[in-house]
């Protein structure tokens, strides 16, 4: 049988099974603090946190920042246990049908230059190469600016039930 991923609204609970995670992925890891302050930011509908859990574990989570016509992934994490499995993807999924539903036009992120995976998986879901910071990343590597600016088409729409299609084969493929 293969394992189901939930994807559920973030809460202050759940921060003590996600900040292992944030620690063993980061290098600069946010703090209790960071992720608690966000969380008090949904209430007013400035962010949306997201955890995915297979049976009791939490593997991954994601979370935008809105600004009034465009969102910003602030952050894609997943358990280096549970990597390279498609966690990832569905996460950016909800973000994005979140953006769309919220009427976002755009949206953009920021990631390591020499994170080719996860360019890929961005580049997949119509992120376009926009600029650098230089040296963002502990002072040291840069970081790829990268946004969507077609959020709202019809088009992309298309792109993302795509992507979903593509998930549900991947999955029904290993289930046989």
């Amino acid at each position: 049988m293969n394992p189901v991923l939930d994807i559920e609204i973030m809460r202050k609970r759940h921060l003590r099974r996600v900040m292992p995670i944030e620690e063993v992925v980061y290098p600069r890891p946010w703090s209790i603090g960071v992720f608690t302050a966000e969380l008090d930011l949904v209430k007013y509908g400035e962010r949306y946190y997201i955890v995915g859990t297979i049976d009791d574990c939490l593997v991954g989570y994601a979370g935008i920042l809105f600004t009034p016509d465009d969102a910003h992934v602030t952050n894609i994490a997943v358990d280096p246990d549970w990597q390279r499995r498609g966690i990832a993807t569905e996460l950016l999924l909800e973000l994005c049908w979140k953006a769309r539903e919220r009427s976002c036009q755009g949206m953009s992120l920021e990631v390591r230059a020499s994170n080719t995976a996860a360019r890929a998986l961005y580049a997949r879901f119509g992120f376009a190469p926009a600029g650098v910071r230089r040296k963002y990343y502990e002072g040291v590597e840069d970081a790829i600016i990268m946004w969507c600016h077609d959020l709202g088409s019809p088009d992309h729409v298309h792109r993302l039930r795509a992507i979903e299609d593509e998930r549900r084969l991947a999955v029904k493929g290993t289930a046989q």
